[in-house]
């Protein structure tokens, strides 16, 4: 009996052992899943952001685009072509400037190889030799001025080359009115119309293309008007330095032309007043036009002129006229085609308001010529026969999409016909009129007036009749005079 308490008291004290061992256990891997979940919400909450790194704008040329669509003149110079940078080229005219840098070889007796630039006291140090001064020395000059210094020194057994190498980037001020103004970059070399694009141009509105202004300091070095570079290809080469400074001034005179010239712009001048003489040499008239018509703005009351161009020497303009240039001619000859069955010329040259009938009368029609049949070909009338079409199958257009239906197949139906309507439409549209005018029956055919590019078509007795349509055997019957027309069906 002890024995068996004895063995029931130890196996009691084993499970409770197990039990605390698998609670504590229990504890531990709970308290461990607790930690990973705080470890993982820990990983999953929004960090702090890190302040963004401040980005540095540069100032970049524009990209060249399409044509300009203000209609003043001198506008279509700022697409951004001249603001890409090109090679650097140096005329012989170049004048050394402080910061341009100059290749100097010397060998033989002493050997010496180096790009020097120039020092703000305008010389090159080159050992053994000293301060060679070349501030202001044309490129054309450099290699006579330096090669002078080294004989000074080295009398004979040593030759020496210089050139330039690059020039000095400078700084240029763009003001007035143009769109961009501003601090541009580039070389001492670059011309006025890349520093003018980089700040997108002189503008249209209020800018004036006839003076453009270079200052250094109060000096105004240069004054360019863009109109010879546009009209006549001259440029006049200006040596940029830091700090220099293009100025656009406000626009002056303006006139507006249209009509029949090659330029049909908005024009600047400088005096008060302009005539249209010299308005024609920057606008430059067709030949076909004749006249002027020009329509004063100034003052409380539009008025209207009208001059023929002989007289342009005497019209003068003034600010905020509008001109349109015109052709006023009357017409004198017309020219008309005869083709077919005649031995005469084909062209013939008329008067203006001849009619049919003395035309018919020069023809030397042959013998088998149809002279009851004769067919006449018009433009204009082509024209508009060509206008009609278009009308009748727009209104068919029309009719067969606004078509109503009162059921879902119905509507299917009608889809589907207007498809097959719509094609056919558009073949319609292909289609070229002849123009031909029906003069055969015309008991006034003779008084008929021609115009310009008519043709007169002269047919032929071939002895054939044609028959075709609705019948079993369409064909070409040969001309019997017995059959009437139930007899040739």
């Amino acid at each position: 009996m002890k024995r068996l308490l004895v063995t029931l008291f130890v196996s009691l004290a084993a499970l409770s052992a197990q039990a605390q061992f698998q609670s504590s256990s229990a504890a531990a891997d709970a308290a461990s899943l607790v930690d990973a979940l705080k470890a993982q919400q820990a990983l999953q909450a929004p960090q702090p952001k890190a302040p963004p790194i401040p980005q540095v704008q540069l100032r970049q040329p524009p990209a060249p685009s399409s044509a300009p669509t203000s209609d003043v003149f001198g506008t279509q110079l700022f697409t951004g072509a001249f603001a890409n940078q090109g090679p650097v080229q140096f005329n012989s005219d170049y004048a050394v400037a402080i910061g341009d840098q100059v290749q100097v070889r010397l060998w033989g007796g002493f050997d010496y190889d180096a790009t020097l630039t120039v020092d703000p006291q305008g010389n090159i140090f080159i050992p053994n030799l000293g301060p060679v001064p070349v501030l202001g020395v044309r490129n054309a000059e450099l290699q006579r001025v330096v090669e002078a210094s080294v004989r000074q020194v080295f009398r004979s057994n040593v030759q020496c080359y210089a050139s330039l190498a690059a020039a000095q980037a400078v700084r240029v001020f763009v003001g007035g009115f143009v769109l961009r103004p501003g601090l541009y970059q580039g070389t001492s070399m670059d011309s006025l119309l890349h520093y003018l694009d980089q700040a997108g141009g002189i503008d249209p509105e209020r800018g004036s293309f006839l003076s453009v202004q270079v200052k250094r300091g109060d000096e105004i070095r240069e004054t360019i008007n863009l109109y010879d570079f546009l009209l006549r290809g001259t440029m006049p080469l200006v040596q940029f330095a830091d700090g220099d400074v293009i100025f656009i001034g406000p626009r002056q005179n303006v006139v507006r032309v249209s009509g029949l010239v090659e330029n049909a712009k908005r024009f600047e001048f400088t005096q008060g007043s302009f005539s249209v003489e010299e308005l024609s040499e920057l606008a430059r008239p067709l030949a076909q036009a004749t006249h002027v018509r020009v329509m004063r703005n100034t003052g409380a009351i539009r008025n209207t002129e009208y001059y023929p161009l002989k007289e342009s020497a005497s019209i003068v303009l003034q600010n905020g006229d509008e001109l349109e240039f015109t052709s006023d001619k009357k017409p004198g000859t017309i020219t008309v085609r005869v083709e077919g069955e005649h031995d005469s010329v084909q062209e013939y040259v008329l008067p203006y308001g001849t009619r049919l009938g003395e035309l018919v009368t020069r023809i030397h029609f042959t013998e088998r010529a149809d002279r009851s049949s004769l067919q006449l070909f018009r433009q204009s009338v082509k024209t508009r026969q060509k206008a009609l079409l278009e009308t009748s199958l727009r209104s068919l257009e029309t009719a067969a999409l606004t078509a109503r239906s009162g059921t879902s197949d119905e509507a299917k139906l009608r889809k589907d016909e207007a498809d097959l309507l719509l094609q056919w439409v558009d073949r319609a549209r292909k289609v070229e009129p002849s123009g031909q005018v029906q003069i055969a029956s015309a008991a006034a055919r003779d008084e008929l007036p021609l115009e310009n590019g008519d043709i007169l078509r002269v047919p032929s007795k071939d002895g054939l009749v044609l028959i075709s349509g609705e019948v079993l055997f369409p064909n070409a019957v040969a001309f019997d005079p017995d059959l009437n027309t139930s007899g040739y069906i």
